[in-house]
């Protein structure tokens, strides 16, 4: 649900609770305790930045700094998110732009990256929840 729909709503928690033959208290506690799973709608764009020790010892407290301030003028389309290792540390500091990787990021290209994020458009929209049981019968 996750991946096809980027966040996961409370009528996706009974759906998940049913098919899976759980109760709704038991897939609520996992889909809260992870931090991968989103329960609000995902920004249109998301960047990432690694600040794990290979990173930050070639400079990513500088780029998620540099991001942080990029963010805050891009506006509410684009999403800062911190992460603690792509498993790229050859190529630190890594930055994810919408799911793409960029190595050796300096505090002007991360910049950059955000500002192309911001002028781009969304991607296309997927469906906000899954159908529940009832209304898949009623089609």
């Amino acid at each position: 649900m996750q991946d096809a729909l980027g966040w996961i709503d409370e009528p996706d928690v009974r759906v998940l609770a049913d098919e899976l033959n759980l109760s709704v208290a038991e897939v609520h506690g996992v889909v809260s305790f992870y931090h991968d799973f989103r329960r609000t709608p995902p920004p249109a764009h998301t960047v990432r930045v690694c600040r794990a020790e290979a990173c930050q010892s070639v400079g990513a407290e500088g780029v998620y700094a540099a991001a942080q301030q990029a963010v805050r003028t891009a506006g509410p389309d684009v999403e800062l998110q911190q992460v603690f290792c792509f498993g790229n540390c050859a190529l630190g500091p890594t930055v994810e732009a919408d799911g793409v990787l960029h190595g050796r990021v300096e505090e002007s290209r991360v910049q950059q990256l955000v500002a192309e994020l911001a002028d781009r458009p969304p991607a296309p929209g997927v469906p906000e929840t899954l159908p529940t049981a009832d209304q898949e019968a009623r089609r």
